[in-house]
């Protein structure tokens, strides 16, 4: 678990450093290992970060790509991150680190907004192209990591936890009582709503493109329950399935650099 936070103004350009290292001073118990910031133009990018994946210092956030125009902060695992890397060096990419986060920088370069289709793992992530001068936010396909948002007078601010948001004496802090009603009633808000006005999750299974044009917010992946043909199967083959899906999962989950702990919730224990 890390936390990730920016700030992107195209028309007001300003010193974010202050406020970047408030946000995520509050998000802290989030990634005790190390913080970083990064801060080019109408951006600002921060990062606190939990090592999992090569622990050195190397590994800190922001990173950035062969010749520092394209940087990210991420939260989150890649799971199939050593096959995609394996397949980017192939391709001439050069990395710095053993990290999947710098995975991610490489399959930008190479795919663009095609790459969150190519992703096994759980994450939310910044990227800021320097070339392009547009920020992407992209959230996991069923939001196992959290991404909140403030959009204000062409001023995006976006951060792992809310309160990081309320680092900002400026901004607006008033409670929404649709979406409370919703948590009372469904445990949860609705939607891209959050208990504050004006204050947004990135839906999961969606991205956002963000330049001086505005902020533009997109599917890349919906759930499909399509049944064509499943029922005909027997019931073995359910279980062989239901079983090979169960050990992929549980062996992938393990490639870290640090040691492994699991829990089980909900019953199935």
């Amino acid at each position: 678990m890390c936390g990730i936070a920016g700030i992107i103004n195209y028309t007001r350009p300003e010193d974010k450093r202050a406020l970047l290292t408030r946000m995520v001073g509050l998000m802290h118990h989030r990634g005790p290992d190390a913080s970083g910031l990064y801060m080019n133009g109408p951006v600002g990018l921060a990062h606190t970060r939990l090592s999992i994946i090569d622990l050195s210092s190397a590994g800190n956030q922001p990173i950035h790509n062969e010749d520092k125009t394209v940087w990210i902060v991420f939260n989150g695992e890649i799971f199939n991150y050593p096959e995609l890397r394996k397949d980017l060096e192939e391709k001439g990419h050069r990395f710095y680190t053993r990290t999947d986060t710098e995975v991610l920088i490489h399959l930008y370069e190479e795919k663009g907004t095609d790459m969150f289709g190519l992703l096994n793992g759980q994450f939310a992530l910044a990227i800021w192209d320097q070339n392009e001068r547009t920020l992407l936010l992209g959230r996991d396909r069923v939001g196992i990591r959290p991404l909140f948002y403030h959009h204000c007078n062409r001023q995006i601010a976006f951060a792992s936890e809310i309160k990081a948001l309320f680092a900002d004496p400026d901004m607006e802090r008033q409670l929404n009582p649709l979406s409370i009603s919703d948590v009372f009633t469904c445990w949860a808000p609705m939607g891209e709503l959050t208990p504050f006005t004006n204050i947004f999750q990135l839906l999961p299974g969606h991205f956002a493109r963000i330049s001086d044009r505005g902020m533009r917010i997109q599917p890349y992946w919906t759930p499909d329950f399509s049944d064509a043909d499943d029922r005909e199967r027997s019931l073995s083959d359910w279980v062989e399935e239901l079983s090979s899906l169960l050990l992929d999962a549980s062996q992938i989950r393990l490639r870290a650099d640090v040691p492994v702990g699991a829990y089980l919730s909900g019953g199935i224990d």
